[in-house]
């Protein structure tokens, strides 16, 4: 066994990105449920620990591309990184969805009635998201910029209850993604599926692997770092 063992999941993916594809196979949680150690989120799953940690020591033995080390990136970069990146594609693709979700649930309701709900809840996705991406744009980002060339109390004071509400923001995101692939089963189209629902579920599914990725730069890596800075 490695040290990945005593590390929680967030951590080892924040230490090597490469591990996030492992634990997408596997269904491990690594963004929102980050702090999760990997033994537990094994035994949550059912997983053979030690199938993921070979797995993992097959990565170790194999250089890192320096591209993909967000850890060792400025706070600055990084945030401007998260801006350009994920929430540029997040405001792309909330309209899409809503409307994607929305058509598709009013033509195939009546006999697939989880449809209605998926509309539901990506609707409250989109409204949590618009006002998350604004707050983090307008107040966070800037906060850790500014902390980065002076030392005052009241910014300090002001990223950590960002980032406590933020971080809350970022489960209730999580939770309705979780809820919506095992609504579909893993995005699984039904037989009389027509284009706008295979459309439809390969944009949630995308949206929600962009999701992991943006909650997980942000949550094990952007925000730690601000705390320590902050505190």
């Amino acid at each position: 066994m490695t040290k990945n063992i005593e590390l929680s999941v967030g951590e080892i993916v924040a230490n090597d990105f490469r591990a996030a594809s492992i634990f997408k196979k596997a269904g491990i949680d690594f963004c929102c449920g980050g702090k999760m150690s990997l033994t537990q989120a094994c035994k949550e799953k059912s997983i053979d620990t030690l199938t993921i940690e070979n797995e993992l020591i097959e990565l170790e033995m194999t250089p890192q591309s320096l591209t993909q080390n967000f850890k060792e990136w400025n706070l600055d970069f990084l945030c401007d990184y998260i801006v350009n990146t994920h929430h540029k594609f997040v405001l792309k693709t909330l309209p899409e969805l809503i409307f994607f979700t929305q058509k598709i649930a009013d033509v195939h309701g009546d006999f697939h009635p989880e449809l209605i709900e998926i509309a539901a809840i990506f609707k409250n996705i989109n409204d949590e998201l618009l006002q998350h991406l604004k707050k983090e744009e307008e107040i966070l980002f800037p906060a850790i910029k500014n902390v980065l060339k002076n030392n005052s109390k009241e910014i300090k004071s002001l990223i950590i209850s960002e980032i406590e509400r933020m971080s809350g923001e970022h489960e209730f995101a999580g939770g309705a993604m979780d809820k919506i692939n095992v609504i579909t089963q893993n995005y699984s189209l039904p037989n009389d599926a027509c284009n706008s629902y295979k459309v439809t579920f390969k944009l949630l599914e995308q949206f929600e692997d962009d999701l992991h990725i943006h909650v997980h730069l942000e949550n094990n890596i952007l925000y730690p770092k601000a705390l320590n800075l902050a505190n």
